[in-house]
């Protein structure tokens, strides 16, 4: 029988590989040592502070690492945590955390206010206020950010750079050809997801994130989110990676493989 969520998209296979639109797979986390250049550290932090309970402030740094403490940072930190699940809000810090550390070791010089807004923002897409009724996940993201960020009147240049890193954070082999900014985001949130590039930190930074942001139930959550936008917005998953969960878990679900769009494609041959 088919899936509830398909019947009520009104989207069948054959819309599908009439219309489909999608993005590469999501990479591994080790993309980054190969195609980042190294040069002059940004300004190194040390020390570590537990995440405070008052007033749901952050720490100054987490395993070393400087958490910015700019207004643009500090409501875009209100904001996420508004409208996110707890769940979400961690893996959007810890995103920011294992990119700034794989970063910082390897001397790279960036923007940390930028890389920060980015990191915080960038899974927007998922909570369903943000959501459009067809466009992955990633620009909704990307779109709902850029629309706060105008409201703290954020420099439209800035915003850009903000607005690549969120819709490119699931390219891998895209993003970590672009500006240090943009690749942060894609290496810290796959390696949030998959745990590709965990080996490179020392043990105790790996503890003190993850004692600061704990996964709480990521997993789960991480593929629920899949499975909804399977089933709410399944041409928003053509020829994306979410889709084979879709193809997993939902009977008769419509969206083509890319074997079916090519083999479909109206030309005799």
């Amino acid at each position: 029988m088919a899936d509830k969520g398909n019947e009520s998209s009104g989207v069948t296979r054959r819309t599908a590989l009439e219309r489909g639109a999608g993005i590469a797979a999501i990479g591994a986390a080790s993309a980054f040592a190969a195609t980042v250049s190294n040069a002059p550290a940004a300004a190194a932090a040390t020390g570590s502070e537990r995440l405070r309970s008052h007033a749901g402030a952050l720490p100054r740094k987490v395993a070393g690492i400087r958490i910015p403490d700019s207004e643009v940072a500090r409501k875009s930190v209100a904001f996420v945590r508004e409208v996110a699940s707890e769940t979400l809000f961690h893996h959007v810090m810890r995103t920011y955390l294992y990119g700034a550390a794989l970063f910082d070791r390897r001397g790279v010089r960036y923007d940390r206010e930028l890389a920060f807004v980015a990191a915080i923002l960038h899974d927007l897409g998922l909570v369903k206020a943000y959501q459009s009724p067809n466009e992955r996940f990633e620009v909704d993201g990307a779109d709902a950010a850029r629309r706060f960020l105008r409201e703290q009147r954020m420099s439209a240049d800035r915003v850009a750079v903000v607005w690549d890193a969120i819709a490119l954070h699931t390219s891998v082999g895209i993003a970590t050809r672009k500006r240090p900014e943009i690749a942060m985001i894609s290496v810290g949130s796959g390696l949030d997801f998959t745990g590709n590039g965990l080996q490179d930190f020392p043990s105790d930074v790996l503890e003190e994130i993850l004692a600061a942001y704990p996964r709480a139930g990521f997993k789960r959550e991480a593929v629920d989110n899949m499975l909804s936008l399977c089933r709410t917005k399944p041409m928003s998953v053509v020829m994306h990676p979410f889709a084979e969960v879709g193809r997993r878990h939902l009977p008769g679900f419509p969206v083509p493989t890319v074997e079916d769009m090519v083999l479909g494609a109206p030309f005799e041959e």
